[in-house]
């Protein structure tokens, strides 16, 4: 027969919704925070995090009655009724981040609204305590023994590391959107990150990314106006944009908030990805922080348990207005990617004496720089200069490597190299990995780490800066086999770009370098490198009745 659930059963359904790993306790922690208008915001966590979690912050605090409140579930100071939910404007709302968090743990509140005595509320198998307590205007909240109760949900977090990389990253997220707020995060007594909290992104981008990246960076400002049905209104977006030569394997390092809530949102990375074009090398993706502002109504916010993703009401019209934002500030600050191709073409493209399937391919030019153009028999074949030119170099490493293993060379001297939290929690997470692929790397302290070998497959070191991609490669957790992903990338940075001019020459011996590969029709990554045109296309739109003959 149907019933009525108990409230402790009704609370640990709602906990497995909003809590399922100890990043989840983070979240919703810190975004408790913020809404109480903190400065700053310190956080420590013991392990993977279900030891022990600590925020404190000098927001602006509760009194008893609130206190005593903010542990029951649906209680929020935030929501007023259901209208409410269509115009948010703080970053929780639900009234069910602390109850959920207590109904996995031991809950321990301290909070002070500025009055002569704080309070202090212990929720702890279901009961609830309230008592006196010292403190300054703010709130702690202190979780232990998370998932304590809960075996398979503890069983089925991953390694600590990988636990606190992912922490990690909520963390440094919130800190990069957030340059106005000071954040402190400490790992086992070991400070991993601290932000100045001075409002200006360059600072905050030079604590989490090192001066590399934080002097290669611009800030920009705009608005842009954006219709959505019979609606107007503007759209405020702000961020910093890092210069293409600091790029990075993978979109992670493309963050984003909407009305301040940071998130890893895809359709506006994707935007934030697509205005750089070819200022960036195929693979490679940027470093940027972009803020949306936009009317509470345009955007809802209560689409997941976890507040992970939001609900547009034009998601297009906002990522297009995201996309010539972004463009315009490139244009701007003029980030154009210049260089000399890094790998001699007669070295990489020498004549190749076996028979191959291009035998009968007549180069005939060249189109924007972007793609060599030949002729074979009845077709025009378009070929992909940068994609062809990786498929050569990937397989030319991959047969030196299958023969002689990954050679590792000394770094002299050392060089130092700056990783994000995340990126060094990663690191210590997957050092053995990192160490099989031929890197050895010391930690140098701070976020600093000092590379004293590198790869170098065929003789040709690794960049050691490389480190940061092979790390984020890793940790993808789709990557079946390291090493393979490592020669990708090693094949991509010394390829031909895009605007790269060639000579016919240049592109004959491309053309036959890539006639000879096992895999000639994609290039290592699954991109295709040629594409074929036959003259019957040219026949019906041109309107003639036969080809070159007729």
């Amino acid at each position: 027969m149907i019933h009525e659930l108990d409230r402790q059963t009704r609370a640990k359904i709602a906990a497995g919704e909003v809590v399922t790993r100890p990043a989840s306790v983070v979240v919703e922690l810190v975004e408790n925070a913020l809404d109480a208008g903190a400065e700053t915001v310190e956080i420590e966590v013991g392990g993977d995090g279900t030891d022990r979690i600590r925020v404190s912050d000098d927001g602006s605090g509760m009194t008893e009655r609130d206190a005593a409140l903010a542990v029951e579930r649906h209680t929020t100071s935030k929501l007023d009724d259901a209208a409410d939910l269509e115009t948010v404007e703080t970053l929780g709302f639900r009234g069910e981040a602390l109850p959920s968090i207590a109904a996995v743990s031991r809950l321990e509140l301290t909070t002070n609204a500025g009055r002569p005595r704080g309070t202090q509320v212990v929720v702890e198998r279901g009961e609830t305590s309230v008592t006196a307590a010292g403190r300054a205007r703010g709130t702690t909240v202190e979780v232990t023994d998370l998932f304590a109760e809960r075996p398979a949900r503890k069983k089925a977090l991953a390694s600590a590391k990988a636990e606190f990389a992912r922490l990690s990253r909520v963390v440094t997220r919130y800190a990069l959107v957030r340059p106005d707020v000071r954040f402190v995060l400490r790992h086992d007594d070991r400070e991993t990150l601290t932000t100045p909290g001075t409002d200006r992104f360059t600072d905050t981008l030079l604590a989490v990314y090192g001066r590399e990246v934080a002097s290669h960076a611009s800030t920009f400002d705009a608005s842009r106006e954006v219709r959505i049905g019979t609606e107007s209104g503007d759209i405020a977006i702000d961020g910093v944009l890092c210069h293409p030569l600091v790029s990075r394997a993978r979109r992670d390092h493309v963050h984003v908030s909407v009305n301040g809530r940071a998130l890893a949102e895809s359709r506006i990375r994707r935007a934030v990805s697509d205005a750089y074009g070819a200022l960036l090398p195929d693979g490679r993706e940027p470093v940027a922080v972009v803020r949306l502002a936009l009317p509470p109504s345009w955007v809802d916010h209560n689409v997941h348990p976890a507040k992970s993703d939001v609900e547009f009401r034009d998601a297009d019209a906002v990522a297009d207005a995201v996309e010539a934002s972004v463009t315009d500030a490139l244009s701007t600050a003029d980030l154009r990617r210049s260089g000399e191709v890094a790998m001699d073409l007669d070295a990489s493209l020498s004549p190749v004496e076996a028979a191959t399937v291009f035998d009968d391919v007549r180069v005939i030019g060249q189109f924007r720089d972007l793609y060599v153009l030949c002729e074979v028999g009845d077709e025009l074949l378009v070929i992909d200069q940068h994609a062809a030119h990786e498929r050569v170099n990937y397989e030319r490493l991959r047969a030196a490597v299958e023969e002689a293993g990954v050679d590792s060379v000394p770094v002299d001297p050392p060089a130092n190299v700056s990783l994000s939290p995340p990126e060094a929690a990663l690191l210590e997470a997957n050092r053995d990995a990192v160490e099989r692929l031929g890197f050895r790397v010391a930690d140098f302290g701070g976020g600093t780490y000092r590379v004293e070998a590198v790869p170098a497959p065929l003789g040709r070191p690794f960049a050691p800066d490389a480190l940061a991609d092979v790390v984020s490669d890793l940790a993808a957790g789709d990557v079946r086999d390291p090493r393979d992903e490592l020669l990708k990338d090693l094949a991509c940075h010394p390829s031909i770009k895009a605007g790269d001019d060639l000579s016919v020459e240049e592109a004959a011996r491309l053309v036959s370098r890539l006639g000879s590969c096992e895999t000639p029709y994609t290039c290592p990554h699954g991109r295709p490198t040629v594409l074929a045109i036959d003259e019957d296309a040219f026949v019906r739109g041109f309107g003639r009745r036969s080809g070159r003959l007729g």
